[in-house]
């Protein structure tokens, strides 16, 4: 074999191990959670009310409630020497299959209930939706499904333990502003039988302000597209 040919070899072998190692850090550093989709703005085919007991039992689902708890835990290890502990909320109910079997029920109407004692007040939210084959007379098979909600003041969502958002770009499952609405694209073409295990953080704002009000929902609901 010429040297050419051997030089030839050697650099297509290094061009393989660094596309492999680009690949590799690549593959370690991918976000953990899928890009966010914005919602279409087009009006809704069909709306299921989530606040209803119709529209719950729908999808065959119940909603459950907790109050979050702000605890003292150790500072990250990579803190300066001046902090010593931080804090962090408890339960952490946006992660997959979370128990939340000791959680305590409420009616669908419930979520327009006002709760907590105002100031800096947190409470979590879960159900898990199944999707039907139809809702009335619509049939969801191939539909594109959004979860849209208003938030008094605050809200995140997580849906399927993952709350999809990236930095610098619109990401509706997260905090979107004062008394604003989420709408969280579920799925671009369910099916019966999918399921969608659905966990929101509400929360009292503006933060800073820490105002002596109560929490709830103005309105929750499934949008269907075609």
């Amino acid at each position: 074999m010429g040297k050419r040919a051997l030089v030839r070899m050697a650099a297509c072998g290094s061009l393989a191990a660094a596309s492999l190692t680009v690949s590799t850090i690549w593959a370690a550093q991918a976000p953990p959670n899928p890009l966010p989709v914005v919602a279409p703005l087009l009006p809704p085919t069909r709306l299921v009310d989530l606040t209803s007991p119709e529209g719950m039992a729908a999808f065959g689902a119940r909603w459950k409630n907790m109050d979050v708890k702000i605890v003292e835990v150790p500072a990250m290890p990579n803190a300066g020497a001046a902090w010593k502990t931080s804090y962090d909320i408890q339960p952490k109910a946006g992660e997959i299959g979370f128990d939340d079997a000791s959680w305590p029920a409420i009616e669908p109407k419930g979520l327009l209930e006002r709760r907590g004692g105002g100031r800096l007040f947190m409470t979590w939210y879960r159900t898990t939706l199944t999707v039907p084959e139809k809702v009335g007379d619509f049939e969801t098979t191939g539909a594109r499904a959004v979860l849209a909600f208003t938030f008094d003041d605050y809200a995140e969502v997580w849906v399927n333990g993952q709350m999809p958002r990236a930095a610098g770009r619109p990401s509706p499952a997260t905090i979107q502003g004062f008394n604003m609405p989420n709408r969280v694209l579920l799925s671009e073409a369910v099916k019966p039988g999918d399921k969608f295990q659905i966990a929101i953080l509400g929360l009292n704002g503006p933060i800073s302000l820490a105002p002596p009000n109560p929490v709830f929902f103005r309105e929750a609901k499934i949008e269907f597209f075609r």
